[in-house]
């Protein structure tokens, strides 16, 4: 059993701990860091488990096998490098970085002192997302030509000025950041690296410091185009959706898969609902304990946080920009 702690108690950290708290015979969170444990409270009676405010000390405690950060973004690099330092494997909930020296540096660290590094992108989990992938790599498509999504919903609204999700600083791009990279890294994992990115984000009515509407064109290494559009002030919407040069295939809202080809008809299958959630944090797990290496590699997670970095320039610029990859 892996001994974990969670650090960071806001919403979503709360929902990674509860997903696996007395449910996985692989991992446990036995322990949570957070900066005001006050604010923890009813989650510690909840589900039993001890709430601190001491990052550091956690660090030198040799009950905790691993990390998994809920934290603010901008935060994640530095307690990467410390939990590998320390020998603590470490899950981070995307973005792993806001740059992408930051994204290579974090990973690098994780390598050179032994301990896995896994970024939370729980749609990689989803089964329609594994048939897509499928779909993608047997051909049945044909010639992968263009790639399209979108991933918005009203989060904006419910971020209350000085949360810190709600600032340009850690939430650059509008909705990039806690919804359109799910996206992006579905695309890197099916069609490699970006190459070049045209992005425009903006404004038009939230009153808190995040952009409301973000839209982008892509073009990937390997030829392939792409578009992605993620709004923070509309109601929620999910999609993805793939053309080839013999069929196209489109996921909604996560569980429903529509295929055509030339040669048929649209069909649609339905996925059931899934503990995605669950299911990373196994996964982590089993990194940790020699199974399966965790599905995002370094490469990928890099290009990803890449591609965001690439995302704010090309919008604050207003032209495209070329995306260049650390080594």
């Amino acid at each position: 059993m892996i001994r974990a702690a969670i650090v960071g108690l806001g919403w979503w950290g709360q929902v990674l701990a509860k997903a696996i708290h007395g449910k996985s015979g692989k991992i446990a969170v036995i322990r949570g860091v957070t900066r005001t444990p006050s604010r923890a409270a009813a989650f510690s009676d909840e589900t039993g488990i001890p709430v601190d405010a001491d990052f550091e000390a956690l660090l030198t405690e040799n009950t905790i096998d691993a990390l998994i950060l809920a934290t603010p973004h901008s935060q994640h690099v530095a307690q990467i490098e410390a939990a590998a330092a320390a020998g603590k494997h470490v899950f981070v909930e995307k973005p792993l970085a806001l740059t992408a020296e930051g994204a290579a540096r974090a990973f690098d660290a994780c390598r050179a002192a032994g301990v896995v590094l896994a970024v939370g992108q729980n749609r990689r989990f989803l089964p329609a997302v594994a048939d897509l992938k499928a779909m993608v790599g047997s051909g049945v498509l044909g010639r992968i030509l263009h790639v399209e999504g979108n991933f918005s919903g009203p989060s904006g609204y419910r971020h209350k000025p000085g949360v810190w999700r709600a600032t340009g600083a850690e939430s650059p791009s509008g909705g990039m950041t806690g919804k359109g990279l799910h996206l992006t890294d579905l695309m890197i994992d099916m069609f490699g690296p970006p190459a070049e990115v045209d992005a425009r984000s903006f404004r038009q009515v939230l009153e808190i410091d995040m952009d409301d509407t973000t839209a982008m064109l892509i073009r990937f290494a390997s030829g392939q185009t792409g578009y992605l559009g993620t709004l923070t002030a509309t109601p929620a919407d999910w999609r993805l959706q793939v053309y080839g040069s013999k069929g196209w295939a489109e996921i909604r809202r996560e569980r429903f898969l529509t295929t055509a080809t030339l040669d048929t008809g649209p069909e649609t299958r339905e996925f059931p609902e899934t503990d995605i959630e669950f299911l990373e944090l196994e996964a982590f797990a089993d990194a940790i304990s020699g199974g399966a290496p965790f599905p995002v590699r370094r490469a990928q997670a890099v290009a990803n946080v890449a591609l965001l970095e690439a995302i704010g320039a090309s919008a604050g610029a207003g032209v495209p920009v070329t995306i260049d990859l650390p080594e």
